[in-house]
């Protein structure tokens, strides 16, 4: 007796390998029907923005580049994904679907009916619908204090993950996939339509290669040279010290596990003492990642709300002329503007970067977070949710483990302590490359024969800023302060 198909739905985990949903429905037998649903509306409030819907049809396009080399191909719908499943059912005649977890509060509801909506529409087949750990080390509730209670402080929520047993090996990819007698009608990858038009993506194609490869090309190569110097050089901009692995993450193009055990191996095969340093403080950056899922999966208003209900009565400001300088990488503060203008450019900005332009964004100019959040959603190929949402309320001061209220980034000395030579600005506020080291995080302090002799013209070729630092930060620490208590 054969044995019957098995839909498996790809979501976050566009790879092969280390993929348990994959995995276990070859291990089942028969033939495997890999699927991808394109869904936005399932998304609630957050549908994939501009910059990751490109990386998207790159990402899908590896996929399945990969799937044909092991003989089998990539099904490709749109639509509600319950509707699309249960027609999949049908026209394969299969009798199991396999998917991994997700851990966003819109997709976590919809996994629920959807695992209701196979089982009660099945006509009285026993369908096989399964879910498996992917795309985190240790599930949201897997991690709680003694009270069993959700973490709200990441040193202890770190030291928790670390007592569990070690997250277990990675798993091979298959070397073949069983392929069914007739394949079920799919879209082409351009009918989803999801690069953008017209296009703008050159800087972005230039910059990154989507996809399983292109992942472990990254993995590899900060294993080679990035992890020596991670501990102190993920912090300057003006290298190339951090591993750039985010958006392969988020699209499940590489599993945290396998990063967490290549790591691994690469301090056990290493005396030298920087490695174990950079590995220690990379590792943790990692978990830092679960830390984000674990907040928002037991918090799931955060990513509109503050955790910290008072924080919800913040005097924000309307500022649509300083939003819009934000956005454009047009403040008059150098590394904030480099940082915008890379972002725009390729879709990532520095981690460091993020904290000092959110820094100006919220405490600066007192715009809201929420702005911000939605800005690097729309525009950052990592976008993920739950890091998004993490990052911002921290430097808001009203999320888990936020900064202290009084932390307010100085843009010039954040600059000169992480850009020392100016290499980064110079690179994405090209006007101001002529400039000094000592005048390029502060032009208008510049002299003006040293202006001059640089081409700057402080108001046409590069802006004056358009707040003063000093008198923002004050004006920070007041609204702050009516929070107190």
């Amino acid at each position: 007796m054969s044995i019957s198909p098995t839909i498996v739905w790809f979501r976050q985990d566009l790879r092969l390998d280390d993929n348990p949903a994959l995995d276990e429905a070859v291990r089942r037998g028969g033939a495997v029907i890999p699927t991808y649903i394109w869904a936005p509306d399932a998304e609630g409030d957050w549908p994939p923005g501009a910059a990751g819907r490109w990386w998207l049809h790159q990402s899908l396009a590896s996929l399945e580049k990969g799937l044909r080399g092991l003989g089998s191909r990539l099904v490709i719908r749109r639509g509600d994904p319950l509707d699309v499943l249960r027609d999949l059912v049908g026209q394969a005649g299969a009798e199991a679907v396999y998917w991994n977890r997700r851990y966003e509060p819109a997709a976590d509801g919809h996994d629920e009916r959807i695992k209701a909506g196979l089982s009660e529409g099945s006509g009285g087949t026993a369908l096989d619908v399964r879910t498996f750990k992917s795309s985190l080390l240790f599930e949201p509730d897997e991690v709680c204090t003694k009270q069993w209670k959700p973490y709200q402080v990441y040193t202890p929520f770190r030291k928790a993950c670390l007592a569990l047993p070690s997250p277990p090996e990675p798993i091979e990819a298959p070397a073949r996939l069983k392929r069914p007698r007739r394949w079920p009608e799919s879209l082409a990858l351009d009918d989803l339509e999801v690069e953008p038009q017209p296009d703008w993506a050159a800087g972005m194609r230039e910059e990154w290669t989507p996809g399983g490869a292109g992942a472990r090309e990254r993995l590899d190569e900060f294993l080679r040279e990035g992890v020596v110097g991670y501990a102190t050089g993920r912090d300057r901009p003006d290298r190339i010290g951090t591993s750039r692995l985010s958006p392969h993450l988020h699209f499940g193009e590489i599993s945290p596990r396998q990063v967490w055990h290549a790591v691994k191996h690469r301090v056990s095969s290493s005396r030298n003492r920087a490695v174990r340093q950079g590995a220690e403080v990379f590792l943790s950056q990692l978990i830092w990642r679960e830390f984000a899922h674990h907040l928002l999966h037991h918090f799931p208003h955060t990513p509109a709300e503050p955790l910290r209900a008072k924080y919800a009565a913040f005097p924000w400001i309307d500022d649509e002329s300083g939003l819009r300088a934000w956005q454009r990488g047009r403040t008059g503060y150098p590394i904030v503007d480099a940082g915008m203008r890379e972002l725009w450019a390729i879709g990532w900005m520095h981690n460091r970067v993020r904290m000092i332009v959110a820094s100006f964004l919220v405490k600066d100019l007192l715009i809201p977070w929420q702005q911000g959040v939605r800005w690097f959603w729309d525009t950052l190929v990592d976008a993920d949710l739950a890091n998004n949402t993490l990052g911002w309320q921290w430097t808001a001061g009203c999320g888990a483990d936020a900064a202290p209220y009084f932390r307010v980034f100085n843009p010039v000395s954040q600059g000169q302590r992480f850009d020392p030579k100016g290499e980064y600005v110079a690179r994405w506020v090209p006007e101001l490359g002529k400039l000094p080291p000592k005048w390029i995080h502060r032009p208008w302090e510049a002299p003006p024969s040293v202006l001059a002799g640089a081409g700057v013209a402080l108001g046409k070729t590069y802006p004056a800023p358009i707040i003063d630092h000093d008198e923002a930060r004050r004006r920070a620490l007041a609204a702050l302060a009516t929070l107190k208590g």
